[in-house]
């Protein structure tokens, strides 16, 4: 089983990032470095097979892929993790553990064309879609999987352009989650049920 994550921030902005404050300095790169954590992550090891792609309006889009990280130089922690991937986007000719990154001339429509021609089955994650559950038992190790994630301000999700690809709008739930819990959610919930 293969599984992908979208998200996408247009709200980064690096001219005034500091590590002292990055939630504040950044325009939010906390909640994306907190979601590529908890996508890659289970348990201290990395997840097996799971990528995330990042698409910050303002500087491109970066893949994240388990499978090319070394889990010991890596950084787990969210801070150190937001400061070399600041590093990587703003100069990444330094040394960095995060240099496996790939960086991608694709938008978010692009990939998710790809993504959709490679066969993945693609869902939204909205909190008034369809119950997840029935999906998911569905699902086998010979799955590929494509989520999509919304942002804060929900104009991925209600794009015109993400509508027309008419895919199916998922919900772990009536409760309202942040981005790296609905992640932690989905990987736990795959291994239950498969």
């Amino acid at each position: 089983m293969k599984v992908s994550y979208f998200i996408r921030s247009s709200t980064v902005n690096l001219e005034r990032y500091t590590i002292k404050d990055i939630a504040g300095s950044s325009g939010r790169l906390d909640v994306i470095s907190r979601t590529i954590l908890a996508a890659l992550f289970d348990d201290g090891e990395f997840e097996k097979n799971v990528s995330i792609w990042v698409f910050l309006e303002k500087y491109g889009t970066f893949v994240f892929d388990s499978k090319v990280f070394d889990i010991e130089s890596f950084p787990k922690n969210e801070i150190l993790f937001s400061d070399f991937f600041v590093k990587f986007i703003i100069d990444n000719t330094q040394p960095n553990p995060l240099e496996m990154i790939k960086r991608k001339k694709l938008d978010v429509f692009d990939a998710l064309e790809s993504f959709i021609n490679q066969n993945y089955q693609v869902f939204i994650l909205q909190e008034d879609g369809q119950d997840f559950y029935p999906f998911f038992k569905k699902f086998s190790r010979k799955s590929n999987l494509l989520f999509i994630i919304g942002n804060q301000i929900g104009d991925l999700i209600s794009s015109k352009e993400l509508n027309r690809f008419n895919l199916t709008r998922i919900s772990l739930g009536t409760q309202s989650y942040l981005a790296s819990s609905v992640v932690r959610l989905i990987n736990l919930n795959l291994k239950l049920i498969i």
